[in-house]
């Protein structure tokens, strides 16, 4: 069973019309609709772009704040698939103007989305480049900047919103050149005290920015982290790192990076970025790839791998089955996210489109691996937040 055949709660719908879809999903295409629950009956007229949303209202953050005991259990029948957490989110794009902060959070409200890591981009274009997007710019600087963390801090403080729980993180970290980072933390302390409690997204090796001077980090360089790891270790942050598995040529080119990494702070919090992958590995035995992960989340128990991205569901959802038993095996270790980049020409659309891509493997989970995922109980506890999860109906497990 594949990602798009994977729904069977879904698929009593094959023949219905979209007026008579279930009000709760939302911003899903039609004809992706269907696919995903293996309908093929859709009358063309039917199959347009139009969209339906996906919104769970009935779960607002202060739901989350009850016991899961508490709570209305989720019923997987009747209620969105789609993540309560984007732990992996770019508020702001790499130039340019973004999204306005008062339309996002909307976004957010239109959504099931009640938890959001803020990671402004560490990587800032030159500002007189009048560049959005790094690759629409080759040989335009992507250089490691405070910059954006900074516009965040601002902007959530002035923009409070009761219906969400923002988690600020710092993204300047130079990675190939770590010797001023543990002061300009405690610029941060100074600037906002408690305030960014993640740090990343943070870049070891990412090959698409190497047309954009990106400086990859190296085994010396990283032994140079032991000062600003330590005050992430103390602080139990989490930090995200981007570290390309390889590439189409060499599926495995870059994996020494992460082991030397892995091995030189295991008592971090590291939450691995797109479990390795990138546009530059798109045939990589799917196989393979879970071997590795599944070899390192044995060795070091302090990873974590976020799905975030829509690469995993673009190049590899021919093999859900696969990766849906990974998670399912692993569903303490796994973090949901999208990876949308909020660009002022971007829009509702676009971000509950990515929304639904990457949450379409949650889908298929298991029971306590979904309410570990999707419903953000592996995010609450990582981040030792007082927040908890809603139980399964015990309805949905006959259908699974």
């Amino acid at each position: 069973m594949t990602f798009f055949s994977y729904g069977i709660q879904l698929s009593k719908y094959c023949t219905a019309t979209l007026s008579t879809l279930p009000r709760i999903i939302k911003l899903i295409p039609v004809a992706g609709l269907l696919g995903l629950v293996g309908c093929t009956s859709m009358p063309d007229e039917q199959a347009s772009d139009e969209s339906v949303s996906v919104s769970n209202d009935s779960r607002p953050l202060s739901s989350f704040a009850m016991q899961a005991s508490e709570q209305a259990c989720y019923d997987r029948t009747s209620e969105p698939y789609t993540a309560v957490v984007d732990a992996h989110f770019h508020p702001r794009p790499f130039g340019g103007p973004a999204i306005p902060p008062d339309e996002l959070f909307e976004y957010f409200d239109d959504t099931t989305v009640r938890f959001v890591n803020f990671f402004g981009i560490g990587q800032v274009l030159e500002l007189d480049s009048g560049c959005t997007y790094y690759l629409d710019c080759p040989g335009v600087a992507a250089k490691p900047s405070i910059k954006n963390d900074f516009v965040n801090g601002m902007q959530v403080m002035a923009y409070p919103h009761e219906n969400l729980h923002v988690t600020l993180s710092m993204t300047f970290m130079d990675l190939a050149h770590p010797e001023d980072i543990t002061k300009t933390i405690e610029l941060y302390d100074k600037e906002y005290p408690d305030m960014f409690t993640w740090s990343g997204e943070l870049n070891v090796m990412k090959q698409a920015l190497l047309g954009n001077l990106h400086e990859p980090a190296t085994e010396e360089s990283i032994d140079n982290w032991a000062p600003f790891m330590e005050v992430l270790r103390e602080r139990g942050i989490p930090v995200t790192l981007h570290s390309d598995l390889g590439n189409d040529n060499n599926p495995t080119e870059f994996l020494p990076l992460m082991k030397y990494v892995l091995a030189a702070y295991p008592d971090n919090k590291i939450v691995w970025a797109h479990m390795g992958l990138s546009k530059e590995l798109s045939k990589m035995n799917p196989y393979d790839h879970v071997s590795i992960m599944k070899g390192l989340l044995d060795e070091y128990p302090n990873l974590m791998l976020d799905i975030s991205w829509d690469v995993l569901y673009n190049s590899y959802h021919d093999w859900g089955p696969v990766f849906i038993s990974f998670f399912n095996s692993y569903p303490t270790r796994i973090l949901p996210g999208t990876d949308f980049v909020a660009a002022g020409n971007k829009d509702f659309d676009m971000y509950a489109k990515e929304l639904d891509v990457t949450s379409r493997a949650l889908k298929g989970l298991n029971d306590e691996a979904f309410r570990l995922i999707a419903l953000g109980e592996n995010y609450f506890r990582l981040m030792e937040l007082d927040y908890n999860a809603p139980n399964i109906c015990p309805t949905t497990a006959a259908l699974q």
